[in-house]
Order: C-alpha cells, then structure tokens, then sequence
C-alpha cells in the first residue's frame, strides 16, 4: 500500500542536491549520481533503472521508506 507522499508528488519539497543522496519512490531507492544529475535505482525485477528530477518529481518521492 502507497502512503500519500510516494503517489503525490511534492511541490513544496525539492529533491536534495548532493551527491549519493537517497530517496524512496513506489517502494524503491534511488541515489543521486553527482556527476550525470540522474536518480539511479532498480526496478521489481532487479535491473538498474535512470530517472531524471523532473520523473522522479512526477513519480512521487520520499525521504524515508514506506512499510
């Protein structure tokens, strides 16, 4: 089940800045890569997957994990 924040995008919230930040969208983690200005996780299968801010923006994201 998805809480409000992870199907809601959050305007007032920006996405942090630095380098090897973590968020949480749709139950995954994604990690900033500094150099490429990507988000980089795995999808539900286990492959690597690349979103950029503004997808990561229309996703929903979080902070924290979601149980």
């Amino acid at each position: 089940m998805r809480t409000a924040t992870e199907t809601q995008p959050q305007p007032t919230a920006e996405l942090p800045t630095a380098p090897c930040s973590v968020v949480w969208s749709r139950g995954h983690a994604y990690v900033l890569e500094g150099f490429r200005a990507r988000w980089v996780g795995r999808d539900d299968r286990g492959r690597p997957h690349a979103l950029t801010g503004a997808e990561l923006n229309r996703r929903g994201w979080t902070l924290t994990r979601s149980a």
